[in-house]
């Protein structure tokens, strides 16, 4: 059941959270003597990231969303500013091109592709779900997303879900192995709970909770994973003590196993180990941060909690065989007047317009919900006792050391998730997990199309719309041919999130999949490559609109 699997776990001599660090020179000069970065900028969007302005190479993605230097600020420029610099100096040579052969850029996309075919009966209930596809495309090296599905065991249902990392991956890692246990936990009945607390007294083989479904580069913290039960453990005895012997409702076990998620990474880190290596990664946990989008399916019953700015988007079919996008979560940051307003009235007045400055929590972090990210949690204090106390990696860290400004109230932030219910429909074709690096390159009505017409092989063309552009007649057939090209090459794709993200990446400005744009934006390196976009996690869940029909027959 508890069986964590081994994993490569990176050394714990690597630093905390990775340096900045300036992009090596001969990487840049050449890109910059034959006028490549300008013509990647061209046809790449100027700047992908909307939690911050453009940043300066000598920025790494630590400083994405936290921005804890005023000066950050002068680094900036527009786009018209940034590609007067880049031509600032005519440099006359043959320009060279960096290419990828379509091979290489169908090795690059499906590397960490990963799907998966829900039987339609499992011995408990019909299926509404078919199946998913993920999938993911790094940015950070090494990637600060990750992603899990797995089978509810003991109670009915699956679950999945995207979570993306910030100052590193740790938190992120932790997460996304340990979340869907607490929620399992949360939804076991009295009895079950029962019965593997007394098979764990007497050594007995435990039930199994979940079956999980994951990519061999999904690992699991096998160092970590008997600090990671007893913890589990202790939260499933404080659940036999509270017995109220009420049937668990799927929304409240989705808040408690998030906030009680939360509570055990900050009391870890606090408590900490004799171990020095599970010390040193309690306190990564906690110092970095994560958001989760988590999907609970259970027959006709959708429920998403959503902690932070990643998103599920529903894709319904309508009767004109046109597509729909549905949103089943909102994004915890400045662009939400909701949330905005929930963080300034849980502080005092005098902290008005210093909780939300520059529409970041405390003019630092882009998310306002979020797990870890302890610094915007714990006292100063406490901060200070466990930094001294820590290992030297971490009180040696600036980053760490780093006070936000004008912190008075804490916390500032917190990991309890918005929940929304949705009963599912026949029209309702699919769901759409994905961290913020797919809709900051895509507009969701766009993403439901895309994934809407690659399930169904039906593609309702929309007159070609080029804006402002001129375009000539050659350029108009050139257009027309991509699409053509583009309907009959539409099954090259084995993966619905594969798919998405060759549209995510290469799309142009006509909505069309370049194979150039893709090449370049696939061969960028490492300390380019986070300027212009991020980390990209899918998962897209089809579902059984037979089974669906049937059980809303049932109930009337």
């Amino acid at each position: 059941m508890f069986s964590f699997t081994a994993i490569p776990v990176r050394s714990p001599r690597l630093p905390l959270f990775s340096d900045a660090m300036p992009a090596p020179t001969q990487l840049l000069l050449p890109l910059i003597r034959n006028c490549e970065i300008g013509r990647i900028y061209n046809t790449a969007c100027y700047c992908h990231h909307k939690h911050l302005c453009c940043l300066s190479p000598h920025l790494t993605h630590n400083h994405l969303k936290y921005a804890p230097q005023k000066k950050l600020a002068t680094l900036c420029r527009s786009k018209e500013n940034f590609t007067q610099f880049i031509h600032a100096r005519n440099y006359v040579s043959t320009p060279q091109r960096f290419y990828l052969t379509p091979p290489q850029v169908n090795s690059i996309l499906k590397a960490n592709e990963y799907s998966f075919k829900v039987p339609e009966f499992d011995g408990k209930n019909l299926s509404s779900i078919l199946g998913f596809d993920s999938n993911q495309l790094p940015a950070n090296a090494p990637i600060e997303d990750r992603r899990s599905a797995a089978t509810c065991l003991q109670t009915r249902g699956m679950l999945l879900g995207v979570f993306d990392g910030h100052a590193g991956c740790a938190c992120a890692q932790a997460v996304s192995e340990r979340l869907f246990y607490y929620i399992a936990v949360s939804l076991l009945p009295h009895e079950t709970l029962l019965e593997i607390e007394n098979a764990v007294e007497s050594g007995r083989a435990l039930l199994p909770i979940l079956q999980w479904h994951k990519h061999p580069n999904d690992y699991f913290s096998k160092e970590a994973s008997k600090l990671y039960f007893n913890s589990l453990r202790t939260y499933w005895q404080e659940l036999l003590d509270l017995n109220t012997g009420e049937t668990t409702d799927v929304k409240e076990a989705l808040i408690n196993a998030f906030k009680r998620l939360d509570n055990d990474i900050s009391l870890e880190a606090q408590v900490g180990d004799p171990n020095s290596f599970l010390n040193y990664l309690v306190l990564r946990v906690a110092f970095s941060g994560a958001t989760a989008c988590v999907a609970h399916v259970d027959g006709v019953d959708l429920h998403v909690a959503n902690t932070g700015d990643s998103r599920a988007m529903l894709g319904v079919q309508e009767e004109d065989g046109s597509w729909s996008a549905v949103a089943l979560s909102y994004d915890h940051n400045a662009q939400n007047e909701r949330e905005v307003e929930r963080v300034r009235m849980e502080h005092p007045k005098s902290e008005e317009k210093s909780a939300v400055k520059q529409d970041r929590l405390l003019g630092l972090l882009m998310p306002f919900r979020a797990f870890g990210d302890v610094k915007f949690k714990w006292s100063i204090d406490l901060q200070k006792r466990v930094i001294e106390s820590g290992p030297d990696q971490l009180n040696d860290n600036e980053y760490t050391k780093f006070i936000p400004p004008n912190y008075h109230t804490p916390p500032y932030l917190t990991a309890e998730p918005e929940v929304i219910h949705h009963k599912l429909r026949p029209q309702d074709k699919f769901l759409i997990l994905a961290t913020d690096g797919l809709w900051e390159t895509m507009h969701r009505q766009d993403v439901v199309r895309i994934v809407g017409e690659y399930l169904t092989g039906v593609h309702h063309q929309q007159p070609i719309a080029v804006g402002g552009y001129k375009v000539t007649l050659g350029q108009m057939h050139g257009l027309l041919t991509e699409r053509r090209a583009r309907v009959s090459s539409a099954f090259e794709d084995q993966n619905a999130a594969t798919h998405l993200i060759r549209h995510a990446v290469g799309n142009n400005e006509f909505g069309t999949v370049d194979h150039d744009r893709l090449s370049k934006m696939l061969s960028l390196p490492e300390e380019l490559a986070r300027m212009y976009r991020d980390d990209i996690t899918i998962i897209v869940v089809q579902f059984n609109s037979h089974v669906i029909g049937a059980c809303q027959n049932e109930e009337f």
